[in-house]
């Protein structure tokens, strides 16, 4: 089934899907979705912030998924364990409900706000995108459709890298020059953020 045109997308068939199921090694296993940015989780902030442009948020989440639900959100593990991005992405396209698929990593700092309106304005296949830092494959816009059986194809094939799939799909990339999305993958990226990690028992 060909995806219909992308240029507009009412938030009625669009799902925000936060990728939260990594296991932050490089951080000592912190739970990047729970970390605070002026007192807010991060899983929060991003939620909050595409709330207006979206219907459903989905929560890719491999622990303390309770945690989710008593701030009324849908966590989904992933299927198939240590399949890494492809994994979280496999349990997100599976209980999706609307046409389309709005996805971030859990970690993201700076987002423009108008970043889902960029992605669908690059045509009817989806698409990812550039920051100034480069490719930003899980910044990305996926038309649900098309994204199963590809993915499931992928999988198959023991195919895991998240650029291939996106050029399986025929998804755009688009350009977001003079922005730097950002991401908390290290003890000075949290730092340089303001995140006091949490003490470990």
């Amino acid at each position: 089934m060909r995806a219909q045109p992308a240029n507009v997308i009412a938030p009625s068939d669009l799902t925000l899907g936060l990728l939260a199921g990594g296991r932050a090694t490089r951080l000592g296993g912190l739970d990047k979705a729970w970390l605070e940015r002026d007192g807010v989780p991060q899983v929060l902030y991003l939620t909050q912030r595409y709330a207006a442009q979206t219907s459903a948020t989905l929560i890719s989440a491999n622990r303390d998924l309770d945690r989710y639900t008593a701030h009324g959100l849908r966590a989904v593990p992933d299927p198939h364990p240590d399949l890494g991005p492809l994994g979280g992405l496999e349990a997100l396209a599976a209980a999706t409900a609307t046409p389309w698929l709005f996805t971030l990593p859990v970690d993201a700092l700076n987002p423009p706000d108008d970043l889902l309106a960029r992605l669908a304005a690059a045509g009817p296949h989806g698409a990812c995108a550039i920051d100034d830092d480069g490719l930003q494959p899980l910044f990305a816009l996926w038309h649900v459709d098309s994204l199963r059986p590809t993915l499931r194809e992928a999988l198959a094939q023991g195919r895991l890298a998240v650029q291939r799939l996106q050029t399986d799909l025929g998804m755009a990339r688009v350009r977001c020059d003079g922005l730097r999305f950002g991401n908390l993958n290290t003890h000075d990226d949290l730092a340089a953020a303001g995140i006091v990690a949490p003490a470990r028992d």
